[in-house]
C-alpha cells in the first residue's frame, strides 16, 4: 500500500532535519608572526586531518561532531595551525534503524562541512595568509575505513 501522507496519515518519508549547527571549538595559531607572514619562496606543506564523532541526545536526535585539525609548515617553520569542531544536532525521522549509524557518519558530516570549511578559510585567512579552502572529503570512505579498522581490532582481539 502506498505511504499516507494526507491529514490523517503519518509521513514514512525519511528526514533529516538540521536542528542546530555551530563551532563547538576553534583555535588558529600563528606561532611565527610576525617572521611568518614574509613572502615564501614555495608553498608550505599542509596537512589536514578530519574526524568525525557522534552521541545520541534523544530516541531521534543527535549531535555529530566534525573535527577538522591542520597545520602549513613543520616544526620551528610552522606557519600556522588549527583545530575546529564543528557540530550539528540532527533529527532522523522515518530512518531504518540498520541505516541511522551510516546517514550520522556519512550525511551528517556532509552537511556540516561547508560551513566548516568556510569557517577554517576565513581563520586562517584573518590570520594574514591567504585562505585555504579544504579539498571536498570523501565522508563514505572514512566511515568505510572506521568500519574495517573496527571489525580488525575485534578479529584480532578474540584471536587472543
Amino acid at each position: 500500500m502506498a505511504e499516507a501522507n494526507g491529514a490523517g496519515g503519518a509521513s514514512v518519508t525519511p528526514q533529516i532535519n538540521a536542528l542546530a549547527q555551530y563551532a563547538k571549538d576553534l583555535s588558529f595559531e600563528n606561532p611565527n608572526a610576525p617572521r611568518s607572514l614574509a613572502p615564501q619562496e614555495r608553498g608550505p606543506n599542509i596537512s589536514v586531518q578530519v574526524n568525525v564523532n557522534a552521541q545520541q541526545l534523544a530516541e531521534t536526535d543527535f549531535e555529530v561532531q566534525l573535527k577538522l585539525e591542520g597545520s602549513a609548515g613543520e616544526g620551528g617553520d610552522t606557519l600556522f595551525k588549527f583545530e575546529l569542531e564543528y557540530c550539528g544536532v540532527f533529527r532522523l525521522l522515518n530512518i531504518p534503524q540498520e541505516q541511522i549509524h551510516p546517514v550520522i557518519m556519512i550525511e551528517c558530516p556532509r552537511i556540516l562541512f561547508p560551513f566548516a570549511r568556510q569557517i577554517v578559510a576565513d581563520a586562517v585567512r584573518n590570520g594574514g595568509f591567504p585562505p585555504l579552502y579544504l579539498d571536498p572529503v570523501d565522508f563514505a570512505a572514512l566511515y568505510m575505513q572506521r568500519v574495517a579498522e573496527a571489525q580488525q581490532g575485534q578479529a584480532s582481539g578474540s584471536i587472543a
